[in-house]
């Protein structure tokens, strides 16, 4: 069972896609371009100091707002691990799991967690903070299998021999 950990990052309800992207600079070439206005309108900084493998713990209705695909890919980006959430937009969620991003849904991790703390996740079983473990579902197989392939293009290559 893959296991992680990450220092994490707090956000709260509602965070919309465009607080994870402003419209205005979807203009931008390339996704890499994008990453550094991430989280802006909320928090300017927020973007320059994630490390890679942190992880965003947000409260419900994370992604909600518009479908754009560029909102997940902007996070995988930005090398956040996962993002633990009490609930996600579903169009968000599926767009998420398509491009490889791992998103979790816990219903109390929020309420206890802290920004800069850090969590361990042991895939599709647990949450560990501060010596508790938080009993997460697991994700179906074929969820996971798009993710670990790092997104659904990928993986129908990879089941089809072409990568």
């Amino acid at each position: 069972m893959e296991q992680f950990t990450g220092k994490v990052w707090v956000l709260g309800d509602d965070i919309d896609t465009d607080i994870i992207i402003p419209t205005e600079y979807l203009a931008l070439k390339t996704v890499d371009d994008m990453k550094q206005y991430a989280f802006s309108p909320l928090r300017p900084e927020l973007a320059g100091l994630i490390q890679d493998g942190d992880i965003i713990v947000a409260g419900k209705n994370f992604g909600c707002g518009s479908s754009r695909e560029q909102a997940p890919e902007i996070i995988k980006h930005l090398n956040i691990k996962c993002v633990i959430a009490k609930s996600f937009a579903r169009i968000f969620f599926r767009n998420s799991i398509n491009n490889g991003l791992l998103l979790i849904e816990h219903p109390t991790l929020y309420d206890v967690v802290k920004e800069g703390d850090t969590v361990s996740v042991a895939l599709n079983d647990k949450i560990t903070h501060n010596g508790v473990d938080y009993k997460i579902n697991p994700l179906p197989d074929n969820l996971m299998e798009i993710i670990n392939a790092g997104g659904l293009v990928k993986a129908m290559q990879k089941r089809n021999g072409l990568r």
